[in-house]
């Protein structure tokens, strides 16, 4: 009853914690008709990255990047210090440094206002950019009192004293903060001070702007990521002006579809040549006008509302301009991301719409009359033509209506009205994009994206959808990635975070070691000339070169790659796994039997095909022959390993070569990996010797061993007795409950009337517990639908109440028998029902079904007991190999 009890409070309890649209982003991944959950192809390890160039100087937090590629420097703004770096090699020895840490006064005082003297009290550079040809300018949130000063960049050093940075740097180095230098003018977006509201200003020429806070507001407790400068002006027919873009989220002043959100994703922009109103609106913009972003899958309802990061990929006519948005979820305690594309003629069109305004303490749509000139338009021909020539100019009821319609009733749509790509269990936090021409004459978008634990990912853009071609580990312990700059001329990337600056290259074409695995890859910076695989910019004739980023599939000749062989020999009643560990995440193993596919998922198959390896139980005579693992990608089989494997029936065996019954074996030596040695023969059994006291002792050790057997029996029955009871439990609490109520699981689409496990080996292809796994993954607590329950019975030392006991620990294992090596272990026996978790604890997993409970529950304990018998008869090689269970 007790289990009951905390079952009905848990199920009761979730749907008063989650949104009341949080289920449909469960199932939405796993859509059939939207799938836009990408999985990356290859998890690249730190160890195993190729041209990585890594610099870890003095201090920590290296948030601020500026490039200058002609210069051949990448200026870092870490905390408390500044470095000129090489470009082309940022290890490069003798990068000039400027050192700019806080004083012990300021220091002092940061602490006696309460602030984090392992955090905050330091000097964090938050603006690092060219302010003319001879300079730079930098600022730094120095202990809670910002200071900004004037680089020489010649001599790299400071060139005059500091400037008060209180109107132009952020106090606080968490605080949301973007700004730019144009022409000598400052435009800064952020909180500056404690007590203040966030702020659009131009610090600098005079007179500085900012935004009105009254009658209305324009911001509303915004957090800034992001602007861009767009050069309108430039073949202007109507003598536009250029204008700056900010990005940021704020608190939603309209009235909102779903209470649950209280935040809404923005575009603002603003006019370079505005200089503020006569009378009404002095010192403050005239052109402010902001807008909503919108990131939502329509189809479900869900709605990303929190921008991350935004990259504005320009062309020459800014009227080509696309915006690239990453957005996340409002609520903390889940990871997603999705990525937005928009057209800038989209954001146009909003800016150019209705209006909105405050009536009886809501936002509505203005349908009065607009006054002329346009309110929020920058100076054209036309306005000169009517003698207006600045903002200053501007009729005052032009201004006032400006004061009170910030805000546009348009609603910036992405490209296609979907994200172009939705992550799951993964916070994008930086983003960078660029443009590849591939061997079909077509050009190919390519992401940069950086994750808030240190990885980084390469994701090309094919026909509206999304290929990860790759995920990166650029950092061993997990961190944001804080910055993220590209450098097409070097084909580099240089990526900032808390422990150091990391150069990657755009591509490592030499990591793809076949013609298969080149084109699988669907790089668009290689290809495969015949031998191995090159990126296509280094190859001034390319007409020999292989590529195909359409489908992934053509090109190659053959159906082989690098394929391992090796040879096993196994006793008859053995439980064999025969590893098959596949490169690509996307792909799916194949196995067949001297030229006959197997099919290992009925009960009494005597195979279990898993993502790593097929395991042959209870090896029997028949079972002997050639084994081939084919890749599975892009509907192309590719053969990878290669098993002779022999079933012997007696008890002792001497190794013997033996020709293989498939005529397509390699049998040559030369042709086995050398990290995988075929078995050795093994010696002559020894004479026999007469019973004695060692003979008893092997008797009694036996007897031990079979008492184990049965204990362990027992025990499996009363797992599963508990399993039927609490399944019992759970299923009348639902159907009194909540019979019109669900929850869906994240990562399930259609529910299948049967549960298949697959093996998993101790290499697993990819990150353990990250997402973009090809295996079915163990749920969690936090996973579990209505028609599931969990019993884990481990090395918890406490217990929920909504957990069963566990059970009595297991006698200790009897010794080995003498000179024998047993490396057989129970959970690999039954990879579908049963799973070894942590060494010692054991996890049953059962799917309720509506027709009934899955066969593979109810044949689990005969299973269980026949392997078991077999057990007490078994004798292993004495050197099996590593792939042994």
């Amino acid at each position: 009853m007790g289990v009951q009890r905390s079952v009905r409070f848990l199920l009761l309890l979730l749907p008063l914690m989650l949104p009341a649209r949080l289920s449909q982003l469960w199932a939405f991944p796993f859509s059939p008709s939207l799938d836009l959950d990408v999985a990356p192809r290859t998890t690249i390890f730190s160890q195993s990255l190729l041209g990585v160039r890594r610099f870890e100087g003095s201090s920590q937090n290296y948030s601020t990047l500026l490039l200058e590629e002609e210069a051949g420097l990448l200026y870092v703004g870490g905390r408390g210090v500044l470095y000129a770096l090489n470009t082309t090699d940022i290890t490069a020895a003798g990068n000039p440094t400027i050192d700019w840490h806080a004083s012990p006064e300021q220091k002092k005082q940061c602490l006696s206002k309460g602030r984090d003297n392992q955090t905050e009290c330091y000097n964090h550079i938050r603006f690092l950019q060219r302010y003319n040809e001879t300079h730079l300018y930098v600022c730094g949130t120095n202990a809670f009192r910002p200071l900004c000063a004037y680089i020489e960049a010649e001599r790299f050093s400071f060139s005059s004293g500091f400037d008060e940075g209180r109107e132009r740097c952020p106090y606080d180095p968490a605080k949301g903060y973007t700004g730019l230098l144009v022409d000598g003018e400052m435009f800064t977006a952020s909180q500056y001070e404690f007590r203040s509201s966030p702020d659009v200003r131009r610090n600098f020429p005079f007179p500085t702007l900012r935004t009105e806070e009254a009658p209305t507001r324009w911001l509303l407790e915004a957090d800034f990521v992001s602007s861009v400068l767009l050069k309108e002006s430039v073949n202007s027919s109507v003598g536009d002006d250029d204008k700056i873009y900010f990005f940021f989220t704020e608190k939603s002043q309209e009235q909102m579809v779903y209470p649950s959100q209280t935040k809404v994703a923005r575009v603002a922009r603003v006019c370079k040549g505005d200089w503020g109103g006569q009378r009404t609106l002095q010192r403050k913009w005239t052109t402010f006008l902001k807008a909503r972003i919108l990131c939502s899958v329509p189809d479900y309802e869900l709605h990303l509302n929190i921008l991350r990061s935004v990259f504005a990929l320009q062309e020459r006519d800014a009227q080509n301009t696309i915006f690239y948005g990453i957005f996340g979820l409002e609520w903390k305690n889940i990871k997603a991301s999705a990525i937005c594309q928009y057209a800038f003629s989209d954001v146009q069109k909003a800016f150019n719409g209705p209006y909105m305004e405050v009536q009886d303490s809501k936002w509505r749509e203005y349908t009065g009359k607009v006054p002329e000139p346009r309110p929020g338009s920058c100076i054209t021909d036309l306005h000169r033509s009517q003698g207006i020539n600045s903002s200053r100019d501007l009729p005052d009821n032009v201004l006032t209506f400006a004061r009170r319609h910030p805000l546009m009733a348009s609603q910036v749509h992405p490209i296609g009205a979907r994200p172009l790509m939705f992550k799951r269990s993964v916070n994008y936090v930086k983003i960078a994009v660029h443009k590849v021409p591939a061997l079909d004459g077509n050009i190919y978008t390519v992401l940069f994206l950086g994750t808030d634990d240190g990885w980084l990912h390469r994701a090309v853009e094919i026909n509206r959808e999304m290929h990860i071609i790759e995920e990166l580990q650029l950092f061993d312990s997990p961190q944001p990635i804080e910055s993220l700059v590209l450098s097409p001329a070097l084909q580099s990337i240089y990526v900032g975070s808390h422990s150091g600056v990391v150069q990657v290259p755009m591509s490592a074409c030499k990591r793809y070691t076949s013609c298969y695995d080149c084109v699988f890859a669907r790089d668009p910076f290689c290809a495969w000339d015949g031998r191995v695989c090159v990126e296509i910019s280094s190859r001034p004739h390319r007409s020999n070169l292989t590529q195909d980023i359409l489908r992934g599939t053509r090109g190659c000749k053959n159906n082989t790659g690098n394929v391992v062989h090796r040879k096993r020999s196994v006793m008859s009643g053995d439980d064999v796994l025969l590893q098959c560990e596949l490169r690509s995440n996307l792909a799916s193993p194949r196995w067949t039997l001297n030229g006959r596919e197997l099919q290992g998922y009925g009960l009494n198959s005597g195979y279990r095909i898993g993502t790593d390896g097929l395991l042959i139980i209870g090896a029997r005579a028949q079972q002997s022959g050639s084994y081939r693992c084919f890749a599975v990608e892009n509907a192309v089989s590719v053969l990878v390993y290669l098993y002779t494997v022999r079933v012997h029936t007696d008890l002792y065996f001497t190794e013997e070569p033996t020709p293989s019954s498939d005529p397509t074996a390699v049998s040559s030596p030369t042709a086995f990996s050398t990290d995988s040695p075929t078995e050795q023969p093994l010696p002559s059994p020894p004479a026999p010797v007469p019973a004695g006291p060692e003979f008893q002792t092997y008797r009694h050790m036996e007897a031990m061993y079979i008492s184990l057997v049965a204990v362990l029996g027992g025990l499996c029955l009363v797992l599963t007795v508990v399993l039927l009871y609490v399944s019992f439990c759970t299923r009348r609490t639902r159907d009194r409950k909540f019979s019109h109520q669900g929850l869906q699981i994240l990562g399930e689409g259609k529910r299948s009337s049967q549960f298949e496990l697959a093996t998993i080996s101790s290499h697993c292809n990819g990150r353990q517990g990250r997402h973009g796994r090809r295996s079915t993954s163990i749920p969690t607590l936090d996973d579990l639908g209505d028609s599931f329950f969990q019993i884990i019975a481990g090395e918890d030392d406490e217990m929920s109440p909504s957990t069963t006991p566990p059970p009595a620990p297991p006698l200790p294992m009897p010794p080995p028998l003498p000179n024998m090596d047993y490396a057989n272990g129970l959970s690999a026996t039954l990879p579908s029902v049963l799973r070894k978790m942590n060494g010692n604890s054991y996890v049953l997993l059962r799917q309720a079904d509506p027709d009934g409970i899955s066969p593979l529950y109810h044949s689990f304990t005969e299973e269980l007991n026949r392997i078991l018998e077999k057990r007490k008869h078994t004798q292993l090689d004495i050197q099996p190999d590593e792939s042994s269970i």
